[in-house]
């Protein structure tokens, strides 16, 4: 037998193996996707959700040191626009019964790289013993001139 007849053998072997696997597993319809409104955290600024909660896990947008209650940016420096920022990300998490014990992922955006030691000071008294994976960016410009934004992901309870 010639090595291009097995390799041929072998794909329709393969083939058919999915083909029939995915006659014997029936579809199951995909899980809805739950959006998330939070009291105590701003309302989108644009056409999107505050966050999703989807396949065990909630995707929180970014938030930018908005204040809730007035919808303008805080003023202060960096440390008061960072605990801004984790009280609107804890608005949201609280809104699914989450904590950020729960979170395994965030993203930090930042304007100005000489910010990252006091946003990071800020960050780790907030996060607690919670350690998850973090990237931090440094962007060009962010939503309202803000200094900083950070989004999350945390897995669900259920």
């Amino acid at each position: 037998m010639t090595r291009a007849l097995r390799f041929g053998l072998i794909v329709g072997s393969l083939v058919s193996s999915a083909a029939l696997l995915a006659q014997s597993t029936p579809a199951r319809p995909p899980e809805p996707l739950k959006s998330v409104v939070a009291e105590g955290a701003p309302k989108a600024i644009g056409p999107y959700s505050q966050a999703i909660v989807a396949g065990g896990f909630l995707f929180a947008a970014g938030q930018i040191p908005i204040d809730a209650k007035t919808g303008e940016l805080v003023s202060g420096g960096i440390e008061q626009s960072t605990e801004r920022v984790f009280d609107n990300l804890q608005a949201v998490l609280r809104a699914e019964g989450l904590s950020f014990a729960d979170v395994v992922k965030t993203t930090v955006y930042l304007t100005r790289s000489e910010d990252f030691p006091a946003m990071n000071g800020v960050y780790g008294r907030r996060m607690g013993e919670s350690r998850p994976a973090r990237s931090t960016v440094i962007v060009a410009s962010l939503p309202k001139s803000a200094p900083l934004e950070i989004e999350l992901i945390a897995r669900t309870k259920k």
